[in-house]
């Protein structure tokens, strides 16, 4: 049975800061490459950022370039979102996905995803 778990959602004020973790299961996810997406009520999901199996590579939609960080730790096969300077339009809910690996032509592409979590919600006020 493989598995992704999310936690780490809630409610924040503007300008602060959540950390989302996701827990894997199932099978060797540190040979995965592993990522975020989110969707906003009424809007598509999008993609929001994906790292490598290694670590050595990580993708960032334009967004949030410079206020969320990727990070992995294949000893406890997980996957971190650290968000800061959250905004109002950052309120989503987040998935954890993983991927048999990821390229600099395919990070943001849903169908090369194989697994989803069942998402957490994060929530921004003004």
């Amino acid at each position: 049975q493989v598995q992704l778990v999310e936690s780490g959602g809630g409610l924040v004020q503007a300008g602060g800061s959540l950390r989302l973790s996701c827990a894997a299961s199932g099978r060797t996810f540190s040979s995965y490459a592993m990522g975020w997406f989110r969707q906003a009520p009424g809007k598509e999901r999008e993609f929001v950022a994906a790292i490598n199996w290694s670590g050595s590579k990580t993708y960032y939609a334009d967004s949030v370039k410079g206020r969320f960080t990727i990070s992995r730790d294949n000893a406890k096969i997980a996957v971190y979102l650290q968000m800061n300077s959250l905004k109002p339009e950052d309120t989503a809910v987040y998935y954890c996905v993983a991927a048999p690996y990821v390229m600099s032509s395919n990070y943001d592409l849903t169908r090369i995803y194989d697994y989803w979590g069942q998402g957490t919600q994060v929530t921004v006020s003004s």
